[in-house]
């Protein structure tokens, strides 16, 4: 999994007043929960573009001006309900030999048979949750839609591997080839010409 390092500053007051000058620095207060106590630190609200603004998860480094480095995964972010500026984020800290459960994008490789005779592709989770170590953690989950016909379903249990473990029942559809109206048109004509 992808790899972002934000640099941050450790926070020693944490009440309302600090944390509204952290904001009006263009800062943005944050936790690192999982060790043995929480860590209060803040950082540039820059340091998140590529980091929220994504669909792809990224686990992060956070840099502390001490010289200290943390593995971490972003567990919350809360917005303003108004001006959508990143208000808090919660992160989690990552141990290399403990699993943790993250959200990765679903994408698809190859080109369904099923699309090419007018079906449509249909990707019912855009979405799954994955649980793994940090070095088994994908970018994503790739589906391998080059044998789908007008039909067809990819389930969870097709998607299993030895690396990380698909949070989801076996039964949940990924992605379907659906008729499209277009050709559920063409093939009802065909019926009632041949009818003739």
């Amino acid at each position: 999994m992808k790899s972002l390092t934000i640099k941050g500053s450790k926070r020693e007051s944490v009440g309302k007043k600090a944390t509204k000058a952290l904001r009006n620095a263009g800062r943005v207060p944050c936790v690192l929960y999982g060790g043995d106590e929480p860590m209060h630190f803040s950082a540039d609200e820059r340091a998140f573009k590529n980091l929220v603004y994504t669909p792809e998860t990224h686990t992060v480094v956070i840099e502390l001006e001490d010289g200290s480095q943390h593995n971490a995964i972003m567990q919350d972010i809360q917005f303003h309900p108004v001006t959508d500026k990143i208000l808090h984020v919660d992160f989690y800290r990552l141990f290399p030999d403990k699993e943790v459960t993250v959200t990765v994008p679903v994408k698809t490789e190859g080109v369904a048979p099923g699309i090419i005779k007018g079906g449509s592709l249909s990707l019912t989770m855009k979405k799954l949750k994955v649980k793994a170590i940090p070095e088994n953690l994908p970018d994503a989950v790739v589906v391998d839609i080059s044998k789908l016909d007008i039909g067809d379903k990819v389930y969870v249990s097709e998607l299993r591997n030895d690396k990380y473990k698909l949070m989801h029942p076996d039964n949940v559809v990924v992605v379907q080839v659906k008729m499209s109206r277009a050709a559920m048109k063409a093939a009802q004509e065909a019926k009632a010409a041949a009818k003739k």
